[in-house]
């Protein structure tokens, strides 16, 4: 083979990996609208993984703990108020409404106000929407993880007892039949995050509060996304009272009619 041959069929096998190249690139799938890599799906999966053997080698675990843990302490919690909201729409009073996308949970008041809370959700292919109850509240409840989650993280425990070591806190609110809660968490830095298995997590001392506003029965609605939502009153509801405020109109008055006088 020539050299001139030899050199021309370098180039084209060249050529040809520099084609194929951006095309494996933007090989994706579309989520919410948007391209995803699976490069970069790839990648959070490594970084998950790198994060989770670090945290269990940190907790001196490496990842298998006994079949039925203790939980630990149980302290006495004292509630906190969250900030209040104002709501663009009327929502029923006492009405929990879960923002996925905001990471908020808002317990509704009258007057178009909520208390907002913020929560961590669940991370990526975790997330789901609905309408459940509260079917049950307990405090320091115990956290039986269920199989498929023992399938996918192995050496979790078959359960923990109530305590600062159990991963559901201080209370857990149960939505229906479901295997998702409305709970706290003895790790602040998770919330804020897409971080869960499907639960709401919540800071101690904020589901605390919740508990002692909900109950058994209360509607939970779980949504992508909740708009109308603003720190300070709108300023619209600043002129609502200027009518009502307002001095009542003379009342009419017939005239007086004339009489002869004599």
């Amino acid at each position: 083979m020539k050299l001139s041959q030899i050199l021309t069929l370098a180039t084209t096998a060249a050529m040809s990996a520099l084609t194929l190249a951006p095309l494996q690139a933007q090989a994706q799938i579309w989520a919410g609208g948007s391209p995803v890599y699976q490069s970069d799906i790839d990648a959070r999966a490594k970084q998950q993984e790198t994060e989770r053997a670090a945290r269990q080698a940190s907790a001196g675990t490496n990842g298998v703990y006994p079949a039925f843990m203790k939980g630990g302490e149980t302290p006495v919690i004292a509630p906190a108020k969250p900030p209040i909201v104002y709501l663009e729409r009327d929502e029923p009073a006492g009405t929990i409404i879960v923002d996925t996308k905001g990471r908020k949970l808002y317990y509704t008041l009258p007057g178009k106000q909520a208390y907002a809370y913020p929560i961590s959700v669940g991370r990526d292919g975790f997330t789901w929407t609905g309408t459940e109850r509260i079917s049950r509240i307990a405090s320091w409840p115990s956290w039986t993880p269920p199989t498929e989650m023992r399938q996918r993280q192995k050496g979790l425990p078959v359960t923990v007892t109530g305590g600062l070591l159990n991963p559901l806190g201080a209370k857990a609110l149960y939505l229906g039949n479901t295997i998702y809660r409305i709970h706290g968490t003895n790790n602040d830095r998770t919330i804020g995050r897409a971080s869960s298995s499907g639960c709401f997590r919540m800071m101690n001392e904020h589901v605390t509060h919740l508990a002692t506003l909900a109950h058994v029965g209360t509607t939970v609605r779980v949504v992508p996304n909740y708009s109308g939502v603003e720190a300070s009153a709108p300023i619209s509801s600043l002129f609502s009272g200027f009518a009502a405020s307002e001095p009542p109109a003379p009342a009419a008055t017939k005239p007086l009619k004339k009489t002869k006088q004599n």
